[in-house]
């Protein structure tokens, strides 16, 4: 094949490096992009987007349930509730394969050139991509490095068979009867509240004495409230060890040494994922480290001249917004643009069941900074548009700054949350004070209006509790 030469070459079209690629080419930038699998990458096609589309049926599947039990206060019936997950996943694929063209045209639309393989580094400034059709060259005068993560797999039970990772579990057409979870980070509980909803029983093992160890208790009560009234069993401070010799149950410890044996249909290994670093040709290169990831400044360079990373390969929070903010600036770094890169004002966003959401410091973390803070928290059982949507669960909480009321963190908990994170992280990118949230007339009935009195508490004069 002729030889391919562009000024940028983005290996891996996941949520940053499609981004990257699609501002770089608006920017007029001769971009490439390689994917050895479909734009979109973990996220879109396998990750964030298919395990929201599960959570939602899991949610619309439970409320049909709970009204032919006659457990609806609204008074809605329904009769003999069922589901096809078969049909549900195929629903799920329209969405991921919708979406997937998107990002084809959108990447087509800014000029840049799609390369379908998996490519491997020459020297710094050349990659061989192994294509269908054969070796194709490309040399260029700067490459992204998006090579995002992949799930970790535990020796004692490696991804096959029974053993499935978040990968295989929204690829079931059918819902096991019991399911074991290994990890109660985000990925575990959505996807074990998502079963459980659907009728899986399900059993959550592990190792550490807390569920979703990035979130403070306050913000995780409400998901263990909500996990007890599923049902589900949650096992803290016990360790697996592997499978049953039949492969009918999961084997585990318990902190004080008692063996327990889960019966289990599936076991879902969900306990982190781990950036792609092999694979891509990283020994052709002199690139530093920082612990299992890449290392970059401020501005995804790596140590490298030419050679920025983005993403998950380049470590914590690994999160797909943020990659998406990385690209970009990257895109507009490299056409002569001066950008910067500072991750205080990404969301953290954990889809169980009440939803929670994070951003900047919480108070702990204020705390240890030495930092002199009031705090104000809003409960939902306040709000008048919860009430409507019987999501009482939960509260907002807003982290100012003791002596200029300056805005260091924002935290929530509650259904549907999730879409107040981006007024939290307005919020605290704009360094707005308290004053400013207090002051800025939020709609009534919505629930934002807690967002507003969590303010208003941190002052002393809240209104409406």
């Amino acid at each position: 094949m002729k030889e391919i030469t562009c000024k940028l070459l983005v290996i891996g079209a996941g949520p940053g490096g499609y981004v990257c690629a699609i501002r770089a080419g608006q920017l007029g930038v001769d971009t490439v992009i390689v994917e050895m699998a479909k734009p979109g990458g973990t996220c879109l096609n396998i990750g964030c987007i298919p395990s929201k589309a599960i959570i939602h049926a899991a949610d619309d599947f439970a409320k049909t349930v709970a009204m032919a039990a006659g457990r609806n206060a609204m008074g809605i019936k329904a009769d003999n509730p069922a589901i096809d997950l078969a049909k549900t996943m195929a629903w799920k694929d329209g969405i991921t394969g919708r979406l997937t063209m998107g990002v084809s045209s959108l990447l087509k639309k800014a000029g840049v050139k799609i390369v379908v393989g998996r490519a491997k580094f020459r020297d710094g400034k050349t990659v061989a991509v192994e294509t269908e059709t054969g070796e194709q060259v490309i040399r260029a005068e700067n490459i992204v490095i998006a090579t995002g993560s992949a799930p970790v797999e535990l020796p004692m039970l490696p991804f096959g068979g029974k053993v499935i990772s978040s990968t295989g579990a929204l690829s079931l057409t059918e819902v096991p009867e019991r399911l074991a979870v290994v990890g109660a980070g985000y990925i575990g509980l959505e996807l074990g509240l998502a079963f459980a909803k659907l009728g899986s029983k399900v059993t959550i093992v592990e190792a550490l004495d807390r569920i979703l160890p990035l979130y403070d208790t306050q913000l995780t009560q409400p998901v263990a409230r909500r996990l007890a009234a599923l049902g589900v069993e949650v096992l803290l401070g016990t360790k697996v060890k592997g499978p049953s010799s039949n492969g009918e149950a999961l084997l585990a410890e318990t902190g004080s040494g008692e063996e327990r044996r889960i019966a289990a249909d599936r076991i879902l290994v969900t306990v982190g994922r781990k950036p792609v670093t092999e694979g891509w040709g990283r020994e052709e290169l002199e690139l530093d480290m920082d612990g299992r990831f890449l290392r970059i400044d401020e501005q995804c360079r790596t140590s490298m001249r030419g050679i920025y990373a983005i993403g998950d390969v380049t470590g914590e929070p690994m999160l797909a917004h943020r990659a998406m903010a990385q690209g970009e600036m990257v895109a507009e770094i490299i056409s002569g643009k001066r950008r910067s890169w500072d991750k205080r004002a990404i969301p953290a966003v954990c889809f169980t069941d009440p939803e929670i959401v994070s951003v900047g410091m919480s108070p702990d973390e204020a705390k240890a900074a030495g930092r002199e803070i009031k705090i104000g928290q809003f409960p939902f059982s306040a709000n008048g548009r919860a009430m409507t949507l019987s999501a009482e669960e939960g509260f907002v909480r807003v982290v100012a700054r003791a002596d200029n009321h300056l805005v260091l963190g924002i935290q929530g908990v509650g259904a549907g949350i999730s879409e107040l994170s981006a007024a939290f992280g307005i919020a605290v990118e704009m360094g707005a004070r308290l004053e400013d949230i207090a002051g800025t007339i939020h709609a009534h009935p919505t629930q934002s209006e807690a967002f507003a009195e969590s303010a208003l508490k941190a002052l002393g004069h809240a209104l409406h509790v």
